[in-house]
């Protein structure tokens, strides 16, 4: 079984609007990156994530960005929370590939969707999946919250 999955998530705001909260290190830090972003998503550039709930500065390789449209990126596979008091916290020794997807919609609303796909076929990594699928679904309410009414939903969830 190919471990991958896909959410999917409509903010009332225009694409170009949305897109720059993703790429833009400041943006992206006021409502995801509880710990901070450094650098801007860019073709060819490695920019660091910071999550007050998974403590470290994590390297995002990011592999295309397609103005207003897609942002492909890689990053450390994690095959454990920090709870779990093992290894599995730190990086597993493979990447996985996060791709999202920005449409603008007929209303002046954009559905954005992001999938991640590459773990291994192992209960660890099945687990880390289903994590991470958490993770962005989180990331598409704190984005649409944010930019539609100026919340940090993730403000004080984790410290």
């Amino acid at each position: 079984m190919e471990l991958k999955f896909k959410v999917t998530g409509r903010v009332a705001r225009p694409v170009a609007e949305v897109f720059e909260a993703v790429v833009n290190p400041q943006q992206l830090s006021r409502y995801f990156t509880t710990g901070g972003a450094k650098g801007r998503l860019a073709t060819g550039a490695v920019v660091y994530w910071s999550f007050h709930d998974f403590p470290g500065e994590f390297p995002v390789e990011v592999a295309e960005v397609e103005e207003n449209k897609r942002i492909v990126f890689q990053w450390a596979a994690h095959e454990g929370a920090p709870s779990d008091g093992d290894a599995g916290a730190a990086s597993a020794g493979y990447n996985t590939t996060v791709t999202m997807e920005f449409e603008a919609l007929e209303d002046g609303r954009t559905l954005v969707t992001i999938s991640e796909e590459g773990w291994r076929e192992t209960p660890k990594a099945l687990r880390a999946s289903y994590g991470n699928c958490h993770g962005w679904t989180q990331m598409l309410c704190a984005l649409k919250a944010f930019l539609e009414h100026g919340i940090n939903l993730r403000e004080g969830m984790y410290k």
